[in-house]
């Protein structure tokens, strides 16, 4: 899949079949889209492209800084890889975008850019400045411009709807399971391993630190969950921690992993971490020692969980 920064990159000399949208998880709820897509470019006359904009509409229109997303850029792009997708466009959205008119947009982009031969879209989609067009006005831009319209259904609409409202729910609950259930796959983090403050290793529980690789990314609510990451090529197993340590007395939020039977150093290693359970809140403890014993409880449930998993 090749994976553009911006619209004004794309060179396709072959037609092209289109979506818009988020994509955001890109979970089951998009699955039969993605497939629509594939499908429509299987005897390669023409390819395929998922058009998405970054930062968040809202985020720019509403200035709402406090979005969180269940993927990063890079995320997305390595989730819309499997679904054979051939381009991927992440174009930036700024005020001057949205102030393109709908035919702007349509001619503009879409024709001249875009190569299009026919856009996949939902039924409810609205665009141009102000969004003021909607699904009929694009019909007759179809005829116009000589491109097909094939439009999603509301059932699909409200399932991907009902998928995403439900992934943040679950996620923001705790709720791994469910969330995994909707996502099809482990909701999983990235980020970097940065030192800490190394009290996990003086009572048997050395963790690496983990520093999100973008801070918009959506965190399950504080608490302790069994994940694993693959680690030079091996999947390794451990038990994560979200939360904020209130037994040592922190204050800041901090993401730390401890995994099972690891003797390297991993520091400042890119991990990406897959979460596959929770098994119970963040608490204070009376002291080290009692927070070391409810580890060792933790350690025992996660191993029996994993060996249920093989």
């Amino acid at each position: 899949m090749k994976i553009y920064k911006s619209i004004n990159e794309v060179l396709t000399p072959k037609k092209t079949i289109i979506t818009i949208g988020t994509y955001d998880g890109v979970h089951l709820g998009h699955k039969s889209i993605l497939e629509k897509m594939k499908n429509a470019t299987l005897e390669n006359i023409y390819e395929s492209v998922v058009l998405t904009f970054f930062p968040h509409p809202r985020m720019v229109l509403q200035q709402d800084s406090s979005i969180k997303l269940l993927n990063t850029i890079d995320e997305k792009g390595e989730l819309l890889d499997k679904f054979g997708i051939d381009n991927l466009i992440i174009h930036p959205f700024d005020a001057a975008f949205s102030n393109l008119s709908a035919e702007e947009f349509v001619k503009e982009i879409l024709v001249d850019k875009l190569n299009i031969h026919k856009i996949i879209i939902g039924h409810d989609h609205r665009f141009g400045k102000n969004r003021s067009a909607d699904i009929n006005d694009l019909i007759s831009f179809g005829k116009k411009y000589n491109f097909e319209v094939e439009q999603i259904s509301a059932k699909e609409i409200d399932e991907i709807a009902i998928s995403s409202t439900k992934i943040r729910k679950a996620l923001l609950e705790g709720n791994i399971k469910l969330a995994n259930e909707y996502l099809g796959y482990p909701y999983f983090i990235s980020g970097k391993v940065i030192e800490g403050k190394k009290i996990g290793r003086t009572i048997g529980f050395p963790t690496a630190n983990i520093l999100l690789s973008e801070n918009y990314k959506l965190l399950p609510k504080n608490g302790v969950y069994i994940v694993w990451s693959r680690i030079n090529n091996e999947l390794r197993y451990g038990m994560m921690n979200i939360g904020n340590n209130p037994t040592l007395g922190d204050n800041e939020q901090s993401i730390e992993v401890h995994f099972f039977e690891l003797n390297e150093d991993i520091y400042n290693e890119n991990l990406q971490i897959s979460i596959l359970e929770h098994i119970r809140e963040e608490h204070k403890f009376n002291s080290i020692s009692e927070l070391q014993t409810q580890l060792e409880k933790d350690k025992v449930f996660s191993e029996e969980f994993i060996k249920n998993l093989k």
